[in-house]
């Protein structure tokens, strides 16, 4: 148990710090460009390759499949305590290949699973850095991670809409936020379904997706809340923070 008591962190280790998560955020970029190198496509085209009534079905489908998510994956704590990051990928990775392997219907089958098992990877991480997921404010920043760019189109300019400083939260900031990250995560979730319908590489490339998929809102989430984190041990104002972590990404040092 944390000693609430203890004195803030001094300067040198919020600095050590800060710099332990741009390592993070920058590891979480490479995970699309190996993806993308597997498939042999560009994220830009990707979407391009589904057909346009799935296209057009994926808002919707992501808003649904995001709703009943957050239920689920708060059910799954009750039976089953937090898992080591490696598990989560592991089962994702394993779902992936299957979904890929049937082609398009199945893995669109798959895509409300592999959603449930990314935001209870974010919950874990979240557990990791010593806040309750069951917490309203905690389940807000869960979700509030899904705004992310996605790994396939990562970049440090763009990428950075899931930091925010924590609003009031309520029942309707909390579907407004779902409103807001659903046609995000529709564009990324539609990316991964597309690479899982790549002629011959669809077992693989659904394997390789759901791993960087996993492996990279995992590391988001090591982003958040550790920022999080900090600055409760730094007694640093998180808005202050945020603006630093936020520097280092768009001018990271030589």
């Amino acid at each position: 148990m944390m000693d609430l008591l203890a004195p803030p962190i001094d300067k040198t280790a919020v600095e050590a710090q800060l710099d332990a998560l741009v390592r993070r955020h920058r590891q979480a970029g490479n995970l699309g460009i190996q993806v993308l190198n597997v498939i042999g496509s560009k994220a830009e085209v990707l979407l391009e390759r589904l057909p346009e009534d799935m296209r057009a079905r994926l808002g919707e489908g992501t808003h649904q499949a995001l709703v009943l998510a957050m239920g689920a994956a708060s059910h799954s704590r009750t039976m089953v305590g937090g898992q080591p990051g490696w598990l989560n990928r592991a089962v994702t990775t394993a779902m992936g290949a299957a979904g890929g392997f049937g082609g398009l219907p199945s893995a669109m089958a798959e895509l409300p699973i592999t959603t449930t098992i990314l935001l209870r990877a974010i919950q874990d991480v979240a557990v990791e850095h010593g806040f309750d997921p069951n917490e309203d404010g905690v389940r807000f920043d869960c979700v509030q991670v899904f705004a992310a760019a996605g790994p396939l189109d990562h970049d440090d300019g763009s990428d950075l809409a899931f930091l925010s400083t924590r609003v009031a939260v309520t029942g309707k900031a909390m579907q407004a936020l779902i409103a807001k990250v659903a046609p995000r995560l529709s564009t990324v979730l539609g990316q991964k379904l597309a690479a899982q319908t790549v002629p011959v590489l669809g077992a693989a490339a659904g394997a390789a997706t759901n791993y960087a998929y996993t492996s990279y809102y995992q590391q988001m989430a090591h982003v958040h809340f550790g920022l999080r984190r900090l600055a409760i041990d730094a007694d640093r104002d998180l808005a202050d923070l945020l603006e630093d972590f936020r520097a280092r990404i768009v001018s990271p040092k030589p």
